[in-house]
């Protein structure tokens, strides 16, 4: 009988090969990795200064490049999770065929690798403050650290739900796209919750996202606020997701092997 050490050794195996096998897929053009990072940061970058022409250089207490790149971040750490996450089920199904690959080693390869990315991102974006001059102390990293992980959390579970929905029905993936494409317009990246009049917060605070951005920019600039956000709602959502995506793939695994 294999003991949960030794079923736990196999387990890190499979999932590093498996990492190394989405490196060298996912990055077997010209520019290679390198491109994972410069790209979301160039976004980053010239959406900030676009951003300039239009408010100027603080919004709300905050300096401007510094207000964008942690809505950014938050933004594309979110939506580049669903995407590659969730479609690493359907992208790793003829290594199932091996008792040792499941699909939430694939799921769990995919979020890590993306988890990488956007850490690499954050120390460019970091590099970029500190040539600008325009460094800042964050008041309270733990919370920071926290928001970030809660989000990775919460984006791989809605990830795995989307990739479960998927590979029973595959117009799942269209109806995804469908629904997070205007959460980049919802989800305060280019603007403040402090700019939308009291009476339609509830229209916007309903979305965890909004909650996730504005409590990390409150965690670095204190003078921001957190007024119409909760860490509770946002640590609540997280909960309950992971919670049901796990739920659901107990029950589900053994026929997304036979899918």
């Amino acid at each position: 009988m294999i003991s949960f050490r030794e079923h736990l050794s196999a387990w890190k195996k499979v999932i590093f090969a498996l990492y190394l096998r989405e490196l060298q897929s996912k990055f077997n053009d010209k520019l290679g990795l390198s491109w994972a990072f410069f790209e979301p940061f160039l976004f980053i970058f010239v959406m900030s200064f676009v951003r300039g022409f239009i408010s100027g250089k603080i919004v709300h207490s905050i300096p401007l490049f510094a207000f964008m790149m942690i809505g950014l971040v938050g933004i594309q750490s979110f939506m580049s999770s669903l995407s590659n996450v969730s479609g690493s089920i359907k992208k790793n199904k003829p290594l199932y065929a091996f008792r040792q690959v499941q699909p939430l080693s694939s799921v769990i390869t995919s979020g890590f690798l993306e988890f990488i990315i956007k850490c690499g991102v954050i120390l460019l974006l970091s590099l970029a403050l500190y040539l600008t001059d325009s460094t800042f102390v964050i008041d309270d990293p733990l919370l920071l650290i926290y928001l970030f992980l809660s989000l990775w959390a919460f984006s791989i579970s809605l990830s795995l739900l989307f990739g479960i929905a998927a590979s029973f029905v595959p117009e799942v993936n269209k109806l995804r796209s469908m629904l997070t494409r205007p959460l980049f317009f919802i989800s305060c990246t280019f603007f403040s919750l402090q700019d939308i009049p009291e009476e339609y917060w509830p229209w916007l605070t309903w979305n965890p996202l909004v909650h996730f951005i504005e409590l990390a920019r409150y965690a670095c600039f204190p003078s921001y606020g957190d007024k119409g956000v909760s860490l509770q709602f946002a640590t609540e959502c997280t909960l309950i997701t992971v919670f049901f995506s796990l739920a659901v793939y107990h029950i589900s695994w053994k026929k997304l092997l036979a899918r």
